[in-house]
């Protein structure tokens, strides 16, 4: 007699199978700042890239077994070839993309015994940061549109409570990424991630033709670097400016009073 299982339970062994997939991958880290949109992974293989260009204005972030979300990028650059060459360029959105993905994900994750062990952000900058898109697709092809910042894979909801706290509209890119790294390291407080062990990217409106740049380490490190050294000098300059206070005392009492 064959065992029955109910279609609900099933869609649940599913559902908790992906995600525990998904949460023992390492996190990616989306958000927006002042001249585009920044991708951030805790990566420090050089070869096995989560962030990837899919077209022109088009990125692609995915947490998850490398050979499932490979073969949905491979897909999405495929798919934006064929519809840029037959139309228009311009006919190729992070919106279409996102409707594929969603697609193909919901139909192996109903006909399939096995789902994808993914979950994905399809990200076009636009012309300025209110046209920006932010899709996130999770493994049974739900779609969120986000604004902001995404994170994904790990301990994802540590990751987004830090950005909550930390993110702000606007930013430089130097403090986006600073806010990344911290909300990526909050997982663990003893971990502090060097530039060699981050994969970063942008997708940079001020540039021309394709706008995604893959930013080196010594890049990286510069920029994290700035960040600390900024931080440095407010600080000399507070405890400056205090040391003069209280050195100067009489000094500007006797002003005062003259």
């Amino acid at each position: 007699m064959p065992f029955y299982v109910s279609p609900e339970q099933q869609m649940k062994d599913k559902a908790d199978y992906a995600r525990k997939g998904i949460a023992r991958g390492r996190s990616v880290v989306v958000l927006q700042y002042d001249d585009g949109i920044l991708f951030v992974a805790d990566n420090p293989s050089r070869a096995l890239h989560k962030i990837s260009e899919i077209y022109d204005r088009i990125a692609f972030a995915a947490v998850g077994k490398y050979n499932e979300f490979e073969n949905l990028r491979l897909g999405g650059v495929r798919y934006a070839d064929i519809n840029g060459y037959q139309y228009d360029r311009r006919d190729v959105t992070a919106r279409g993309l996102a409707n594929v993905y969603a697609q193909s994900l919901g139909t192996i994750f109903t006909e399939t015994n096995k789902p994808y062990e993914v979950e994905l952000v399809v990200a076009e900058v636009g012309d300025d940061a209110d046209t920006d898109q932010i899709y996130r697709l999770t493994f049974d092809g739900s779609v969120a549109d986000e604004h902001g910042y995404v994170a994904m894979g790990g301990q994802a909801e540590a990751v987004a409570q830090s950005l909550k706290d930390g993110y702000q509209e606007g930013s430089s890119l130097a403090d986006a990424l600073r806010t990344a790294v911290r909300a990526l390291e909050a997982q663990d407080s003893d971990r502090h991630l060097e530039a060699t062990s981050l994969e970063v990217a942008v997708l940079d409106r001020n540039r021309e033709h394709r706008l995604f740049k893959r930013l080196s380490a010594a890049r990286i490190g510069d920029l994290l670097a700035a960040e600390d050294s900024a931080s440095g000098t407010t600080s000399g300059d507070e405890d400056s400016g205090s040391g003069g206070t209280t050195g100067g005392t009489a000094s500007s009492s006797g002003t005062d009073e003259d």
